[in-house]
């Protein structure tokens, strides 16, 4: 097996005026979880702990090598099948609870596939609790001593905290103890047990460093987050059997420090890990799950547990609340538990299902494409928007991501073989993750106050000490017994002494009681005035009670006026939202447009360049077809002037032959009836000279006889019996032409005969080249006419004067009349070597109109 491939790591490209220093990238780690089944195949192994190893299961497609293609993957830390709750939270979430505590904000969430045990790992088990309960633990193990009371700090619906004095917070106490049903959970109340093992943490764990100057306050809030709505989950609705009424989704908003809140959720102050909890259980019933193919309790939603910790400093005596806004520290712990990235054709969802996965999964996408343009901006220096407004999940989480908190992220994996192509997308998000670089948070400032102040005003002394040391001032107030001890019975001073010490020992007494009634008359003299002091105090405060009862009744009508005007905006926002997101959707089809258009253009474009280029082809084809049409015209021209001057030639010749003949007697011409008597005569032919071989029929052999022929010589022509006849070597005789000879060929040639005026029959050969046409067949181009001709040479004239004498050798009389001789000689044609009679026309060929 080949060693497994891992992935070069990519050069990091630093942009200009950052500072690397102060940023942190996302912690990234993996948690597999145990198999269902011991025998079920496993697609996933743990190499080290930092590293995970994928292998493609049987059944899958191999890669180009043909071997089975294993990946690996790096993570700040990998927990494998054996890891505990305890080990996990040490690690991963121990840190976010110190920075929380220390004013920090974090952000912790869990990300996989259905069942991947995302839900165990943020919540647990019975008796085996998971990152959210001991968080909590820690939280309230760390403040416990330095809680503020209830209702000291409120919270109001711009993601901000109000202080309250002790006499309001008391007030707030007791208004609310005094409601039938109080919202607020005591800690007094007796445990739920469905959920008492998952917050019985055994190991005790507390923060280092807790400022004792300061008061604290611990609020929870519960939200989800369901096909892209946003639902409070701790939101008590009026039931109503007849006509229930769905819970309202809530709205993003932007406080005054840029930082996203969901407006109008619930914030629960609690003071203890159980009340928080049971806050939580409250919530969590109320969370949409379903059953599914893959998952009998599948999370059909994301879940966010927010821990707000509120932090105020104590004042310069050590024993209120300063009441100062400005000092007031909110630091925030977000628990996120994503609903798993599913494919529809595996959880077989229909309906509701159907649309709830497709909305999961766009959230999720959502975030991986926030992911992607992080890294890109940071890797390469560019400025790309993040597309946070695309997904609710990422818009609430985007101070997160801009620097106001760490992130850290969990990797929930199962390693079975049916979930490796889910598992193969998880880990290359988790690559990309990791990757991001996240601004570290500033440190709180200090207030400034003298530190130690809360313990610096008391006394240490108890009560015990206190009631020891006046009882020794009292003893030591009395005067002193003599000696009691009696040594003769005659001893008559010691019993006087004695009695007269304690006389005055009682009369001592008696003035020590008169002045302790005169003391405690004049006290509760004091005390009633202080109780009269005390109740016009409480007059004059429940005055003021009143007072600003008056004001927070004004100042609520002044809240509703604003929260009408308010919504009056966010719908004018919506409407203006929705005509953005149309204007949107017709630029995008704009742009589609004008992008088809410019293909289109580009096309013709690309045709019109081709049908130039093919045009120019044929330009340049049809001038050279035309330049080899002009030479071959040309040569024909002066062979033709060449054949007439050859003629012209030959006739002065037998003219000059013929006027330089010596002149004899001129024999009378016969008479016509002699001519018709001797003709048989003259016909007889004389015999043959010895030795004379016999005359062999010539062929006439064509000027192109390299080249293959078809021969077409029709069924009706009649065979002539010249001396000459035309010949081809390698042809092929056919009397109707066919298109199978004319693909063999390279040349044509057709015999026609017609009847010449004189009535002997003349032959044409007509030649031709053979093309091959576009379509696939062949195409004749004649170029060429030959003309075979036979003239009988009985009308030449003759002498008519007188008839000849016979010749001794019986051959005939010799032609006398020059002018007969001339006509003949004149009558010859081009070609003399075929003999007289015979004509040899080169026509040019003819262009096709």
């Amino acid at each position: 097996m080949k060693p497994a491939r891992t992935k070069t790591p990519r050069k990091l490209v630093v942009k200009k005026g950052s500072q690397t220093s102060l940023k942190d990238p996302v912690g990234v780690y993996c948690r597999v979880r145990p198999l269902s089944f011991p025998d079920q195949e496993c697609c996933i192994e743990v190499i080290n702990n930092t590293t995970v190893q994928l292998h493609t299961p049987e059944g899958y497609k191999l890669n180009r090598n043909g071997d089975y293609k294993e990946t690996q993957y790096s993570f700040k830390q990998v927990f494998g099948t054996h890891t505990t709750q305890k080990e996990l939270f040490d690690v991963v979430a121990n840190p976010l609870v110190d920075d929380v505590i220390r004013g920090k904000n974090g952000l912790l969430f869990t990300y996989g596939v259905t069942g991947s045990g995302k839900t165990h790992t943020m919540t647990g088990s019975p008796g085996e609790g998971g990152l959210l309960p001991r968080c909590l633990d820690m939280i309230f193990n760390s403040i416990g001593s330095f809680q503020a009371k209830r209702y000291v700090f409120k919270s109001n619906d711009r993601n901000s905290m109000d202080i309250q004095c002790e006499v309001d917070a008391l007030l707030e106490r007791q208004k609310r103890e005094a409601m039938p049903n109080p919202k607020t959970p005591s800690s007094k109340r007796q445990v739920d047990p469905e959920f008492a093992d998952m917050i019985n943490v055994q190991e005790f764990c507390k923060a280092e460093e807790v400022d004792e100057d300061s008061v604290y306050g611990v609020f929870v809030s519960y939200i989800e987050i369901y096909n892209n709505y946003i639902y409070d989950l701790l939101e008590e609705m009026p039931f109503d059997p007849i006509k229930p009424k769905p819970p309202q989704s809530k709205l993003l908003r932007e406080d005054k420090n840029h930082n996203m809140y969901v407006a109008g959720c619930t914030e629960v102050e609690v003071k203890s890990t159980e009340e928080a909890f049971e806050v939580f259980w409250r919530g969590q019933k109320k969370r949409r799950i379903a059953n599914t193919h893959l998952n009998r309790e599948s999370s059909r939603s994301h879940s966010v547990f927010n821990i707000k910790l509120v932090q105020a400093p104590l004042d310069a005596d050590g024993d209120n609340v300063l009441q100062e806004k400005e000092q007031i520290t909110i630091s925030q712990l977000s628990l996120v538990d994503l609903a798993g990235s599913e494919r529809t054709n595996r959880t077989k969802a229909e309906g509701n299902r159907l649309r709830e996965a497709g909305n999961i999964n766009q959230s999720l996408m959502t975030l991986r494409t926030c992911m992607e343009v992080l890294r890109e901006n940071q890797m390469y220096g560019t400025n790309k928007m993040v597309p946070y407004r695309d997904s609710k999940l990422t818009h609430l989480f985007k101070n997160y991501f801009d620097g106001e908190g760490k992130v850290r992220m969990i990797v929930c994996v199962n390693p079975k073989a049916e979930d490796y192509e889910e598992s193969l997308q998880v880990m290359r998000f988790a690559e990309v993750t990791q990757e991001v670089e996240v601004a570290r948070p500033v440190d709180k400032a200090i207030c400034g106050l003298t530190p130690g102040r809360r313990y610096r005003n008391h006394p240490r002394a108890g009560p015990v000490g206190d009631e020891l040391l006046v009882t020794e001032v009292v003893l030591q107030s009395f005067p002193p017994l003599p000696s009691c001890e009696i040594l003769d019975i005659n001893d008559e001073q010691t019993l006087p002494r004695l009695i007269e010490a304690l006389e005055k020992r009682h009369q001592l007494r008696q003035m020590m009681i008169d002045e302790f009634n005169k003391q405690s008359i004049t006290f509760k003299a004091m005390l009633q005035e202080f109780d009269n002091g005390v109740l016009n105090k409480e007059n004059y405060i429940q005055g003021k009670l009143n007072e600003k009862e008056k004001v927070i009744s004004g100042q609520k009508l002044e809240l509703e006026r604003l929260e009408k005007k308010n919504k009056t905006l966010e719908y004018k926002i919506e409407i203006l939202e929705k005509t953005t997101t149309i204007y949107e959707e017709d630029k995008r089809t704009l742009q589609q447009e004008l992008e088809t258009q410019n293909q289109k253009l580009q096309r013709q474009f690309s045709d019109k360049r081709r049908l130039e280029a093919r045009l120019q082809g044929m330009v340049t084809e049809t001038t050279m077809k035309w330049e080899k049409e002009c030479e071959r015209r040309v040569a024909a021209k002066q062979l033709e002037m060449q054949n007439k001057l050859w003629v012209k030639d030959e006739k002065l010749k037998q003219l000059k032959a013929i006027v330089t003949e010596p002149k004899t007697e001129k024999p009378e011409r016969p008479s016509r009836d002699r001519d018709r008597e001797k003709a048989p005569q003259r016909a007889v032919s004389p015999p043959p000279v010895p030795n004379v071989p016999p005359l062999r029929l010539r062929h006439r052999r064509s000027r192109s006889a390299g080249d293959r022929w078809v021969d077409h010589k029709p069924a009706s022509n009649v065979q002539t019996e010249t001396v000459m006849q035309p010949h081809v070597p390698h042809a092929i005789t056919v009397s109707v032409a066919n298109e199978k000879a004319l693909a063999k060929c390279e040349k044509y040639m057709l015999t026609h005969q017609e009847l010449a005026s004189d009535g002997e029959i003349e032959t044409k050969l007509i030649k031709g080249d053979v093309y091959k046409t576009r379509g696939g067949g062949q195409s004749v181009q004649f170029t060429d006419i030959e003309t075979l001709k036979q003239e009988s040479p009985t009308g030449r004239k003759r002498r008519s004067s007188t008839v000849a004498p016979t010749q001794p050798d019986g051959a005939e009389s010799e032609w006398t009349d020059v002018e007969t001789r001339c006509s003949v000689a004149v009558e010859m044609r081009a070609g003399s070597q075929l003999g007289p009679g015979y004509q040899h026309h080169a026509q040019p060929k003819r262009k096709k109109p």
